[in-house]
């Protein structure tokens, strides 16, 4: 870092927003898309620049947990994540890209967000790993919708409880979006769904499916009732009822709840539910991942469904 200046930590405003500076460079129309225009891009040469504050440390889960969602923001890693984020209606703050995909951005408006480039190697070293796929994006959030708005919009919905690996939470949102639930509520020690990794495991269908936080647990499951959904808990309990053979009653409008990988859901959790079901097992395996297990269970309780072209 340069002599007497100054090392902003994540979440601060990219300096120079929607400017553009003496020197920056138009970059050439990306081709195929009638809509293609130059992009005035800023070089950054200086992994401290203070305009790409946002980037700082990405593998830091710790430090960017304390920073993203307290300022609004979270980053987006990847071209179609990115394109996700903004036709789900999310606000670019900036862009940071690799200097030789800057034409991927060509036929995107940019707005006011600055577009930044640089060689692999200054943002290897600003966002502490190998910007493989060499597009960032740093995003405004937007505000949360309560629990009741998603379950009042809702038929099908999975509730989480203590699902803190976000590359478990990226792939159920990755199947939630897939096999039919219209959306997830997470309990307050879940994860950040927006946190890059679960962003980027789940392909940007974090974007497409609502959710919501049920701030008191466990008895935030009272609500989801209320709305007229049926709890089912999953465990591998001996007891518990196979899924596919659920009631139509209990499919009709139905509430999975699935926990930790390992512990599984608490034992508060499964008292508050309305009935205990289990993915039967083979070969003397005693449970699945629970992403693997959520897909199972989606897929298991929309089997019904009209197939979509």
């Amino acid at each position: 870092m340069a002599p007497g200046r100054t090392r902003p930590g994540p979440g601060a405003r990219p300096a120079g927003s929607g400017l553009r500076h003496r020197g920056d460079r138009p970059a050439g129309a990306h081709r195929g898309d009638g809509q293609n225009r130059a992009v005035s891009v800023h070089e950054i040469t200086d992994p401290d620049d203070v305009r790409i504050a946002d980037y700082r440390a990405l593998t830091d889960v710790e430090l960017r947990t304390r920073w993203e969602p307290p300022h609004g923001l979270f980053i987006a890693e990847g071209e179609l994540v990115l394109r996700r984020a903004l036709r789900a209606g999310y606000p670019a703050r900036s862009y940071l890209v690799d200097a030789k995909r800057v034409d991927q951005l060509a036929d995107l408006d940019t707005g006011d967000a600055p577009v930044y480039a640089a060689t692999p190697d200054v943002l290897e070293k600003a966002t502490g790993f190998h910007v493989h796929r060499g597009v960032l994006a740093s995003f405004h959030r937007k505000p949360l919708p309560t629990a009741a708005e998603v379950l009042a919009a809702a038929r099908r919905v999975v509730v989480l409880e203590d699902i803190n690996n976000h590359t478990n939470l990226g792939a159920i949102f990755r199947g939630a979006a897939a096999l039919g639930i219209d959306a997830v509520l997470l309990s307050p020690s879940c994860a950040d769904p927006l946190y890059r990794r679960s962003v980027r495991v789940s392909m940007g269908e974090v974007f497409a499916v609502p959710y919501a936080k049920l701030d008191r647990w466990p008895v935030g499951l009272d609500e989801v009732r209320a709305a007229g959904f049926t709890v089912l808990a999953m465990t591998p309990a001996a007891d518990a009822v196979p899924v596919q053979r659920l009631t139509p009653a209990q499919r009709a409008r139905a509430a999975l709840l699935l926990g930790a990988e390992g512990p599984g859901l608490t034992g508060a959790a499964q008292a508050a539910s309305d009935v205990r079901v289990v993915i039967p097992m083979r070969r003397g395996v005693d449970s699945l991942n629970v992403a693997a297990a959520a897909a199972v269970a989606f897929w298991e309780l929309g089997r019904d469904d009209p197939v979509d072209g």
